[in-house]
């Protein structure tokens, strides 16, 4: 008797940052999405709210040697020894084994931000206050995800709402599989420089899995031993020794969005 299981999929980026430009139109594309609120006047870097952030790095040279990148950062979604789930009391921090996506549980979630300081990567964010809409942006909210309370620890699902539209649209057409147009991240989507690639990264064939393999593709503290599934590509030697804090950090850093 022939047993039908369910395809494991394991969903990852690339980010290639000799396209990225900094633009900022995934940070406002994933707070839209997501149902982000905007920042209010009392908020700063420290307190205000973002599932993805955009830091700029340069080389250190002088003119004309100096060059620079923008990086986005947001969750690496952890393979192994996923930091954020290890710590958490909760039980508010799971990984869906069907799909690889590391997820977070806000009823689950008491606030003590142990996750946070686990996290290498510095991608969560601590929900510090009630979300506030003008009446406008009320009507634009996105009825798929639902807005969290404060106390909460939220960061980047991978756009869970959106892998929900897909598989009902699968099922209601007769299908197991969903069809992988159908899932793409906002970020992804709305990147005017085409520097996101989304897929399957246990699916040989995918872009995103090719490029994954790419010998100048690389994962930030990979010597960590955490193997995000979330990979950054450039064709230069000193971006690629950022990874791993090998150059020292300056002011010419930055944070955008």
């Amino acid at each position: 008797m022939e047993t039908m299981t369910d395809k494991k999929q394991k969903y990852g980026m690339v980010i290639d940052l000799d396209k990225c430009n900094g633009c900022g139109a995934c940070t406002v594309a994933c707070s839209i999405e997501n149902n982000i609120p905007p920042a209010l006047e009392k908020m700063n870097k420290r307190n205000s709210l973002t599932w993805l952030n955009i830091t700029t790095v340069s080389n250190n040279e002088q003119f004309p040697k100096s060059e620079s990148v923008f990086v986005p950062m947001f969750c690496q979604q952890c393979e192994k020894e996923t930091p954020c789930m290890t710590v958490c009391p909760q039980n508010a921090v799971d990984i869906d084994p069907s799909t690889g996506i590391v997820g977070q549980v806000p009823q689950r979630c008491l606030g003590c931000r142990y996750c946070m300081a686990a996290c290498p990567y510095h991608a969560r964010y601590f929900n510090w206050w009630d979300p506030t809409w003008t009446e406008g942006m009320k009507k634009q909210l996105n009825p798929d995800v639902s807005p969290r309370m404060r106390g909460v620890v939220e960061k980047c699902n991978f756009c869970h709402g959106r892998l929900h539209a897909a598989k009902q649209k699968a099922a209601s057409q007769g299908n197991r599989e969903i069809n992988p147009t159908d899932y793409v991240p906002a970020c992804v989507e709305s990147c005017p420089n085409k520097a996101i690639t989304f897929g399957d990264l246990n699916e040989a064939t995918t872009a995103v899995a090719q490029s994954a393999k790419n010998e100048n593709t690389f994962q930030f503290l990979s010597r960590l031993g955490t193997e995000p599934k979330v990979y950054y590509h450039s064709e230069k030697k000193w971006v690629r020794a950022m990874a791993e804090k090998s150059l020292t950090r300056t002011q010419q850093e930055g944070f955008h969005g």
